[in-house]
């Protein structure tokens, strides 16, 4: 299977108290003690973001690594992140993130692991990448279209309740057809897709949600998709 789960916000970085999400990212994998690499690009490779992560994994049953492009511990970046399981990016500055991605090919070797069957997550940069466009803060002062990796179809906005502008100008984008219909999802919210379509959306709130926005008749509609709250018991 090709799987992505992308969070509009929440994971370790956001709630380091509530790891539901990132232990639901865990245990889509096969392995017992999946191998999971945090790709904290979008950041600047920011060593307390990093450090968050390690103390969040290690807490869970996995067996957490990093690949940092501002000090690369290894020359074989393909073989470093093709061994891995579970492929985690932060968030951070998209277009910076994809501008370095692409100079050093990882954008390339995403797609390799994606259709290998690593899976792939992340939130806010980590969830706008997977998608054909998505909306960014990334250029410091409102909110743009950008252009992702294109492993998703559509456009994608995350942090959709966590910012008060971010719905409105999602809508507004597709209304006036700069941006393709697509989902949105709030923080706290994933969109896991598999093989390239939605499977489900979870989250680790009790009302965190997620969205379909599409134009239909001259209209932006918002579907709200049932989501699963991780915190249920079983």
């Amino acid at each position: 299977m090709k799987q992505i789960i992308a969070m509009g916000g929440g994971g370790f970085s956001m709630e380091p108290d509530n790891l539901l999400l990132d232990q639901y990212i865990i245990n889509q994998s096969n392995a017992s003690r999946p191998k999971v690499c945090f790709l904290p690009t979008a950041s600047g490779d920011a060593e307390g973001y990093i450090e968050r992560f390690y103390k969040a994994f290690r807490s869970l049953s996995s067996e957490p690594s990093h690949l940092s492009l501002f000090k690369p511990s290894t020359r074989d970046l393909e073989g470093f992140l093709l061994e891995k399981d579970i492929i985690y990016v932060g968030g951070g500055n998209t277009k910076s993130m994809l501008a370095l991605w692409k100079e050093w090919g990882i954008d390339v070797i995403l797609r390799k692991a994606w259709k290998s069957g690593t899976i792939l997550a992340g939130l806010s940069a980590g969830s706008i990448c997977w998608f054909e466009e998505g909306t960014t803060d990334s250029y410091g002062d409102g909110l743009e279209t950008i252009k992702g990796l294109g492993l998703i179809a559509g456009s994608h906005s995350p942090h959709y309740d966590g910012e008060e502008n971010r719905r409105p100008l999602y809508h507004s984008f597709i209304e006036r057809g700069e941006l393709k219909p697509g989902y949105a999802a709030d923080d706290g919210a994933a969109l896991h897709f598999i093989d390239g379509g939605l499977d489900q959306a979870v989250s680790s709130r009790p009302y965190a949600s997620a969205y379909r926005v599409e134009k239909n008749d001259g209209v932006i509609r918002e579907y709200k998709i049932a989501t699963n709250y991780l915190g249920n018991p079983m």
